[in-house]
């Protein structure tokens, strides 16, 4: 899937965090979420598993922008 493909719910773009470097929340055509942050080493997912640890403000945002 291309990024292209995904709603972007976090980050306005103005260059600080508009090059895809940074937490973000990206919503799918079928409604999933697609995650992007720093990796995490909290514990050890199942294989074929990753964690990403991002900041709250960047969830709040995103909830925001779907209105919930």
């Amino acid at each position: 899937m291309a990024r292209e493909e995904l709603t972007r719910l976090t980050g306005n773009g103005n260059g600080e965090c508009g090059q895809g470097d940074c937490p973000n929340v990206y919503q799918t055509a079928s409604g999933s979420f697609i995650v992007q942050g720093d990796v995490s080493a909290a514990f050890t997912p199942p294989a074929g598993e990753g964690l990403v640890e991002i900041p709250e403000a960047v969830l709040r945002e995103a909830f925001r922008a779907l209105g919930w």
